[in-house]
């Protein structure tokens, strides 16, 4: 298939090898054209805009990085909207505002197009191994109509209801990450408080009923101090305060979520920002 993907950053670029991998003709576009050079070499188109994206291919990956850009990509002047092949197919998997997912989806409707909101989680580990689970929102028959594609991405893919809905699944995926982070890090300062090898408490408690996809793919990296990017500290307090706006909204009071964003906040203040989320034990160790 002739296939688009805007956004080639840690998770992006992943992604695009699966598509190119499965033999797929793949048109990218980044705003940083270095990122995307081994793409280039494995047989990816790379173009200078959105438009060109559309102009070629009928499905459409999006993965940036704000509601901002989600919003510059579909709906500027060169954007997916006003360029796109009738009866194209745009797949968002950026996490962004689900009201923003729902605007998208009735232009797309009112140009002759198809649009879902297919928001994903499993961090550049996910991405690799094309291991992601991806929360869709939309019309079901659209769905079933990519679900081909989105299986060369993703194991969990799960239809979730109307435009929208994968966005707010991502943000119940992301309450739950931000609470648990906390356990994760302060588990990890108890054990080397008490003197105990965190290796060997990360054996036992990893499997346990204690265990989760934080606990056993982060705290290897807190243990060995590698603060690099799976997720980036901006996007995770991007995506907490979609969802701390969502609950506002509703009069809906998430104080496990509100402390994680808070802490989240004050690493950002002091420089953190580019770290991985994994970063938050720093919040411990200051």
């Amino acid at each position: 298939m002739k296939l688009g993907f805007i956004g080639t950053g840690v998770m992006g670029n992943s992604l695009v090898k699966h598509l190119l991998n499965n033999h797929h003709e793949v048109a990218i576009y980044t705003r940083t054209a270095k990122k995307a050079e081994n793409l280039v070499e494995l047989g990816a188109k790379l173009v200078e805009s959105p438009k060109q994206v559309a102009e070629h291919a009928d499905v459409i990956f999006t993965m940036v990085g704000y509601p901002k850009d989600v919003e510059e990509v579909y709906f500027g002047e060169a954007g997916l909207l006003q360029n796109a092949r009738e009866n194209a197919v745009l797949i968002d998997l950026t996490t962004s505002k689900p009201m923003l997912a729902q605007r998208i989806a009735e232009a797309a409707t009112e140009k002759g197009l198809h649009a879902l909101d297919a928001p994903v989680s499993g961090g550049d580990i996910g991405a690799q191994k094309g291991t992601l689970s991806i929360m869709v929102g939309g019309e079901e028959p659209t769905f079933m109509s990519v679900l081909p594609l989105l299986e060369l991405l993703g194991e969990n893919i799960i239809y979730q209801g109307p435009a929208g809905s994968g966005q707010h699944t991502k943000m119940c995926n992301q309450i739950n990450i931000a609470c648990n982070m906390i356990g994760v890090c302060e588990s990890l300062i108890y054990a080397k408080r008490a003197g105990l090898d965190p290796e060997t408490v990360l054996r036992s408690i990893s499997t346990g009923a204690a265990g989760s996809w934080s606990l056993s793919n982060l705290t290897p990296r807190m243990i060995a101090n590698d603060f690099q990017p799976g997720f980036y500290i901006k996007h995770f307090i991007k995506d907490m305060k979609i969802a701390a706006e969502e609950a506002d909204a509703w009069g809906l009071d998430l104080p496990g979520l509100r402390l994680s964003l808070s802490m989240y906040e004050s690493l950002a203040e002091q420089g953190f920002n580019e770290d991985g989320t994994q970063a938050l034990l720093k919040y411990y160790e200051a």
